[in-house]
């Protein structure tokens, strides 16, 4: 039946497309073009125009394309985007104009001057739910950890977002684990988002021009995770002057670069950042070798990140551009030591690297004013590495053998794909999007070397490489949706997704309706409900609950199935002034998620990793709460979550808690931040930051029990009963309560020149509140270890 109406809905969709086919033979023409800053050629992402004539609008695309078409005669248009001044004209419609229309900034923005309300999508009068954009400006003046300003960290202050532990950056969405989130840097998925053991993300905020965060309603144009999608898109570069500024804090330094290559028409941006805790750390290490050690005695170590981002854009004409976009960031951990005494000789090396390189090439080009195509193909790589190297020999015998023994370890998953994205705009009232994608899967698990070497005796020597052979599989899909204004007051979005994934010995097919609509009350009231399926093919296995390097991706099996989740949502949506209010209230339920069996662990290796895992089923409901304002002195939002997330693993072969229902790791039932920024003058900004969450859950025994066991050595009999943790269950302890208040404050100066700087002051944790990042039992008392007490910091950046 469900596969009989699946086929209905893709009829239907077909069905629109010929009536859309019809309906623009008519009489009708098109306005369409590029929406920009006037100040530096950026394109505008969900601009909007609107014809005051009909009433009938449009926003612009992720490359500031817009289309309308529209009866030929007379028309009013207003194009408008949050924080710049508002353009009309007027123009008879006669034939098929183009129009770019460049914005500029307005001065008084952050005097809270009022603006056009958003057509956005995620607004009011958009069919999109439970997605949430995020200013970048709003981004940047969120108090951070140590100074270092973080997209993740801010997507977790959002309603629906867990943070995990203290200081992670990972991202538990509706009830979902962090492999269930799909991150793209220009459309490219990265797999590992983390630095610093996931205490800091991989974005760099300088590089980051549009923010948003889909948790549900997804559009079928996105597939291949379960809980959400962060679409994050890089800034283009100025066109017509040289920018860049400079940025030195506690923990890293920054520079960003842009500007044209051939004025208005090729442009470039790059960033790069780096930590220099290595480079202070130097010093005390080799004190503290030098004092502690023994003599001959010589050691230095560290640890660094460091990320680079570049964008390359060229415009060949009004029809055709072109993106050239490169990410490259790297963990190092290093440690060299060397000890010498009358005999010996010796020297131990380690290192310690991982990171993502990510390229793509995209072509966009205008067929007709009605069609819009984007052609992209990227590369992504996710690196591990460990080598650990240690030599001795004879100081006093030139001719005496080296002994060595080296350690080493390797993983690798390299992603190749290609996709198309065509956007046809028929009429007014539809919006159609139909493309497909490949992606091409390598994986290399884990490889692990042993050597060993003892003089020139080969005969002696161990040298063996073993690990999991390499895997590669296929995912393929395609979508179509439809953007259907059905009435003034009713408004749909309905989408089917189709994917397929191969892999040796198996193929797995799927169907993914996706369906949303708003009911417009009013201009500024709206009622929303969605309905998604969502596949993944992909798993990470970790045994922590920090991001480390040896967390490992990988693919469904024709033992493993791809996941799967089927989510519902429904809310109301209210915009008062500058403020928009939203409540939302979600149902989500999960197939085949996966828990380590009682008592598996997992550690550096996928090898057998099929028998230590169950495969389950959960579920996850909650309600949400978001105030948010985007402009004016005053801004931020305010975001509650009441949620409950739950597995159950009963099935035979798959027992896990003796087949009950426990609560997933990052159940929370209460979760609530509140964000603000207030801009006194123009030279002067303070913000603050405030998170409660109810406490995370975790396996933690809370009593012994004295437990007689058969004794083989005592002629079989049992022996005195020995005490033995008692655990009641999985996830059966709920850490205590999470609190933190961060205080930041914003100095600025500009000279006349036009060069301006900032200078910021934070303090996390402002109130050194202790909270929980792990819980343990020492002998009969439980004890708390935290992380981070309260951390002031500072930093100083420049622009020119």
């Amino acid at each position: 039946m469900k596969g009989r109406f699946l086929w209905k809905v893709a009829a239907g969709i077909a069905a629109i497309l010929v009536v859309s086919a019809v309906d623009a033979a008519a009489q009708k023409y098109t306005v369409s073009g590029y929406l920009t800053d006037a100040a530096s050629g950026e394109s505008l992402i969900s601009a909007a125009l609107v014809d005051r004539t009909s009433g009938q609008g449009t926003v612009s695309n992720n490359y500031g394309y817009y289309t309308l078409t529209l009866p030929a005669g007379e028309h009013s248009f207003e194009y408008s985007y949050m924080g710049y001044e508002t353009v009309t004209m007027s123009l008879p419609l006669t034939r098929d104009t183009v129009i770019h229309v460049a914005l500029k900034p307005s001065a008084e923005f952050l005097q809270g001057a009022s603006v056009t309300a958003s057509r956005s999508e995620t607004g009011v009068r958009g069919t999109q739910m439970s997605a949430i954009e995020i200013p970048v400006h709003q981004i940047q003046r969120v108090p951070a950890l140590a100074g270092e300003v973080d997209v993740i960290k801010a997507l977790q202050l959002l309603p629906g977002v867990q943070s995990g532990t203290e200081g992670a950056a990972g991202m538990y969405v509706r009830g979902g684990g962090p492999d269930e989130n799909l991150l793209l840097l220009d459309g490219v998925p990265i797999y590992n988002v983390n630095h610093m053991m996931g205490f800091f993300s991989v974005f760099n905020a300088d590089a980051i021009k549009n923010v948003t965060l889909y948790k549900g309603s997804f559009p079928a144009r996105f597939g291949s995770r379960l809980s959400s999608v962060v679409d994050i898109r890089m800034k283009d570069g100025n066109d017509q002057e040289f920018h860049g500024s400079a940025s030195l804090g506690l923990l890293s330094a920054k520079v960003n670069l842009e500007g044209p290559i051939i004025k208005g028409k090729t442009t470039f941006n790059l960033s790069a950042r780096r930590t220099y805790y290595d480079i202070l750390s130097q010093p005390l290490i080799a004190y503290i070798v030098a004092r502690e050690g023994n003599d001959g005695e010589t050691g230095t170590g560290g640890y660094y990140f460091y990320d680079v981002n570049a964008k390359l854009t060229h415009t060949f004409s009004n029809r055709d551009k072109l993106y050239v976009s490169y990410y490259m960031g790297d963990d190092d951990v290093y440690a060299r030591y060397s000890n010498r005494d009358e005999e010996t000789e010796g020297r131990f090396k380690m290192g310690w690297h991982w990171g993502n390189i990510v390229g793509s090439v995209r072509w966009n080009h205008v067929f007709g004013p009605r069609l819009f195509v984007n052609i992209t193909v990227n590369y992504t790589q996710y690196r591990h590495r460990l080598d650990i190297r240690d030599t001795e020999r004879l100081r006093n015998t030139p001719s005496a053998p080296e002994t060595e023994m080296f350690l080493g370890y390797n993983s690798l998953i390299n992603d190749l794909s290609a996709a198309a994205d065509f956007e046809f705009h028929p009429s007014p009232v539809h919006e159609i999007r139909f493309g497909g994608t490949y992606i091409r899967h390598a994986f290399k698990p884990s490889v692990s070397t042993i050597r060993y070497r003892e003089g020139t005796d080969r005969d002696a020597a161990l040298d063996t490489t073993f690990g999991d052979r390499n895997l590669f599989t296929g995912e393929a899909a395609a979508f179509v949706e439809d953007n259907w204004s059905v009435t003034p007051w009713l408004k749909l979005n309905a989408g089917l997704r189709y994917s397929l994934y191969t892999a040796a010995g198996c193929a797995y097919h799927a169907l993914e309706p996706r369906l949303s609509l708003r009911a417009l009350f009013t201009d500024d009231f709206s009622f929303k409900a969605s309905y998604s399926e969502m596949n993944q093919a992909v798993h990470m296995l970790s045994n922590s609950d920090i991001s480390l390097p040896t967390d490992l991706w990988v693919p469904s099996t024709d033992r493993i199935p791809p996941m799967r989740s089927r989510q519902a949502a429904a809310g109301l949506f209210y915009s008062l002034g500058q403020v928009d209010l939203s409540v939302e209230g979600y149902y989500k339920t999960m197939d085949n998620v996966l828990e380590y069996r009682d008592g598996a662990s997992f550690f550096g290796s996928s090898t057998g990793w099929e028998e230590k895992v169950a495969v389950g089923r959960g579920w996850a409901y909650g309600v949400e709460f978001l105030a948010q304002k985007k402009i004016g002195k005053l801004s931020g939002w305010v975001g509650y979550t009441w949620s409950k997330a739950m597995r159950k693993f009963d099935q035979e072969g798959n027992i896990v808690n003796f087949g009950e229902p426990f609560p997933a790791r990052y159940d929370r039932r209460h979760d609530l931040s509140v964000t603000a920024s207030y801009a006194f003058s123009k030279r002067f900004d303070l913000a603050a930051t405030f998170v409660y969450g109810t406490g995370v859950c975790g396996s933690l025994a809370l009593q012994r029990v004295a437990v007689p066991y058969y004794n083989v050595f005592l002629d079989g009999r049992f022996s005195d009963p020995v005490p033995m943790d008692y655990l009641e269950g999985r996830n059966n302890y709920r850490l205590p309560s999470y609190q933190r208040l961060d205080l930041g404050v914003n100095f600025h100066r500009q000279w006349r020149n036009g060069n301006h700087r900032t200078i910021s002051v934070s303090v996390y944790n402002a109130y050194n509140r202790k909270n929980p990042f792990i819980v343990y039992r020492s002998g009969s008392s439980l004890m708390q270890l935290s992380i981070f007490p309260v951390m002031p910091s500072v930093s100083y950046t420049f622009y020119f």
